[in-house]
């Protein structure tokens, strides 16, 4: 039996997961990751301490399937998009790697929007920029660290540095270059006209060679074996970007499906044969399934923001449960479905870490009063970030002549029943989630699975190791329910949409 390994760096867990030919999880390491916010909006990662917790995670994943590293045919990686990670002309990394969260940089986006900037690099980026994409990151560094940007040799995406750690081989993969904002989509090249456009012109020399996501990007060097367990020469394949990872694990390869991931972000997406270049929405970029492209609308407000309530607001009862051999995820999950969806919540904006409607917007409960409890509060969480989902979603619907016959849904809400029952319920269509626990692993792996010759294509890999564990019909009468909190959702938003900029500068006058 030959193993693939998918080796995910999210925005708060580094995982290492191990399938068979198959699709079926044998196992899997994770460890936590430390994200450090130097200042208020910045979040970045020690680059150093983020390459040995990928090595950390890939000996545990051997360990503890008692897999031989012999029978690893193949790795490959998914991670984080956006983002930015820089490694140095004196070979050390440049600085601490930028996470997909970080908003030092929201002033560049609306600069651009305003001084036209973004009208010219659009008809070449088919993308709406923003601050967390290395166009703009590369802009702020340019501007405030100029030591650091003269010293740049290599600019890397998440996944493509720790790639280029276990091969030494640097090289860009198509799929989360293409979210960058440095490609030109049309022809899923580098584009010097628009670093040109950007101001960016001197870092041309910096940007990798392209490769596709199934093909194999280099071996795993001597060095790197000594520290992450595999055997030197072990095949690692190129990746992708995560959105097109959990896409592909979840078999969506046409336009009757669309992906929802709920996790750090707010990802929802479908492939096309041709991107939408009308700027009606956010993001096209380069699928994996060649000839087509992913249409994305994203935002970083999704289950990371339960993620945050959890870890501020119910440490001790996460503690105690974890003592009584029990799950903080499922307590709350049976807190949100013994009270009845009909019971008003306060409402929840999901913007801990950055938001989709104003660059400046924080998270925030409304209507909150005294007869509110915990479970209130995490109810009003679960249908924030779906609202959010939503919000997004409508704006797909706007690309399409008809909805998608299904939505394959992935991340956190996909591993509880009544979160997925009600992404079903607010989205108004069938909802069907993955057996795999880590569907990015998953993707990757089906990836590596191509890679090695196993299948010959990702649709035959797809069909022998994707395996869907849930279905979720819509229920007319909760459809009902939700559409009248999500106007109230909708219409928070806007009654606080003047507030934003003035929270903000008195923010930044405190540092």
């Amino acid at each position: 039996m030959r193993y693939f390994i998918g080796l995910d760096n999210g925005g708060t867990t580094t995982k290492a997961a191990l399938f068979d030919e198959k699709g079926q999880e044998i196992g899997i390491c994770s460890v936590s990751t430390d994200a450090l916010t130097p200042k208020v909006g910045f979040v970045e990662r020690d680059m150093e301490d983020m390459w040995d917790a990928n090595c950390r995670v890939l000996k545990g994943v051997l360990e503890k399937t008692g897999i031989s590293p012999s029978d690893i045919a193949g790795v490959s990686l998914s991670g984080h998009g956006k983002g930015l990670y820089l490694w140095g002309k004196d070979n050390r990394p440049v600085r601490n790697g930028i996470i997909s969260t970080d908003n030092r940089a929201y002033r560049y986006p609306v600069k651009w929007a305003e001084d036209g900037t973004q009208d010219r690099a659009f008809p070449l980026s088919l993308q709406h920029t923003l601050a967390c994409q290395p166009t703009a990151l590369l802009a702020w560094i340019r501007d405030n660290e100029p030591e650091n940007y003269r010293n740049i040799q290599y600019i890397f995406e998440c996944k493509d540095y720790v790639r280029f750690r276990l091969t030494g081989e640097a090289r860009a993969e198509v799929t989360d270059y293409s979210g960058s904002g440095l490609m030109n989509l049309r022809t899923c090249s580098f584009d010097r006209g628009l670093l040109e456009i950007y101001g960016l012109e001197e870092i041309w020399h910096a940007l990798p060679p392209l490769v596709t996501s199934t093909e194999i990007a280099g071996h795993v060097t001597e060095e790197a074996a000594g520290s992450c367990g595999l055997l030197p020469g072990t095949p690692v394949a190129a990746g992708m970007f995560d959105i097109n990872a959990c896409a592909v694990a979840s078999g969506v390869t046409d336009p009757d499906k669309l992906c929802m991931i709920a996790g750090t972000w707010s990802i929802n997406e479908y492939p096309r044969e041709k991107p939408v270049d009308d700027g009606r929405v956010q993001m096209n970029s380069c699928f994996a399934l060649p000839g087509y492209y992913l249409i994305e609308e994203s935002s970083p407000t999704s289950a990371g923001n339960l993620e945050w309530f959890i870890q501020t607001l119910l440490p001790e009862c996460k503690r105690d449960l974890k003592t009584q051999g029990r799950s903080i995820y499922e307590e709350i999950d049976r807190w949100v479905e013994e009270l009845p969806l009909e019971t008003f919540v306060p409402v929840f904006l999901p913007f801990s870490m950055a938001s989709n409607v104003h660059p400046n917007a924080r998270a925030s409960f409304v209507g909150a009063n005294v007869t509110h409890t915990r479970a209130h509060l995490v109810r009003s969480v679960f249908e924030g970030i779906t609202f959010c989902h939503r919000m997004h979603y409508e704006r797909l619907l706007a690309t399409r002549e008809e909805p998608p016959r299904v939505i394959r849904l992935a991340g956190g809400a996909a591993r509880a029943s009544v979160w997925a029952q009600m992404f079903a319920d607010v989205m108004k269509v069938p909802v069907e989630t993955v057996a795999a626990n880590e569907t990015g692993a998953l993707g990757v792996a089906i990836g590596a699975a191509v890679a090695a010759g196993v299948y010959p294509t990702l649709d035959e890999a797809i069909a022998n190791m994707t395996v869907i564990s849930g279905r979720y019909e819509p229920n007319a009468e909760a459809s009902a329910v939700y559409d009248r909190k999500y106007a109230l959702y909708v219409k928070t938003i806007e009654c606080l949409d003047s507030l934003w900029d003035e929270m903000q500068a008195y923010i930044e006058g405190q540092s």
